[in-house]
């Protein structure tokens, strides 16, 4: 008989009490998901989250005091298994970026919260990362402006067609989306991705949006 997958053990933080009591609801309603404690301010966030060691905090990025990319940003010190998770009514790129650089790995706006959350929830708890698809199509034709690209080591070289495969991941797209924008088959999606994630050293996606984020692109519309 296989041992009981023990829940992911999530952390709540918003101002409103509302929104608060809402999300608290929506997860809960997840078997697998169990609510350990809220906060409404960021340095009760923080003071409870490196008491209570949740799987993931779902934050909310609009705060009192310390704000969300503050409180992420300590965390990687305070609590640093906690995955941090925004959730928020900000859908530019620069919001995102901020959160990505403070450490967190997943991004979910509060009008997908019903669709979305549990799903993220759950993706980042497992160690991968998610980006709200409605931000993701927000962001896709950042993917065609060819930032300029600092040089890489020799072995690191990448093909154009490893590239967009690469940019398109970083953004959230599956391989069967990719598939259809680049119009090649879904195998094809799978072997540039490895190949290039293998070029650069990488072995999860949460390295790979590291990267885009170097690149410039999640850069601001």
């Amino acid at each position: 008989m296989s041992a009981t997958v023990p829940p992911v053990r999530v952390f709540l933080v918003d101002d409103h009490p509302v929104i608060l009591a809402g999300v608290r609801a929506l997860v809960g309603a997840d078997a697998g998901v169990e609510v350990i404690g809220e906060a409404r301010e960021g340095r009760t966030a923080l003071r409870l989250a490196a008491e209570l060691k949740p799987d993931v905090l779902v934050l909310d990025l609009s705060l009192p005091g310390l704000n969300g990319v503050e409180v992420a940003r300590q965390l990687r010190t305070d609590c640093p298994n906690c995955k941090v998770l925004a959730l928020t009514v900000h859908e530019d790129g620069a919001y995102l970026r901020q959160v990505l650089e403070a450490g967190g790995v997943g991004y979910v706006l509060k009008r997908s919260a019903t669709d979305e959350l549990i799903r993220a929830i759950h993706a980042v708890a497992a160690g991968g990362f998610y980006l709200d698809p409605a931000i993701a199509g927000r962001l896709v034709g950042y993917g065609q402006q060819k930032p300029q690209e600092p040089a890489l080591p020799r072995a690191a070289e990448l093909s154009e067609r490893e590239l967009d495969v690469l940019r398109l991941t970083s953004l959230g797209h599956s391989n069967k989306t990719i598939a259809g924008n680049l119009r090649i088959g879904v195998k094809s999606v799978e072997t540039y991705k490895a190949r290039a994630m293998a070029k650069l050293g990488f072995r999860t996606r949460v390295e790979v949006v590291r990267y885009a984020l170097s690149k410039g692109w999640l850069a601001e519309a």
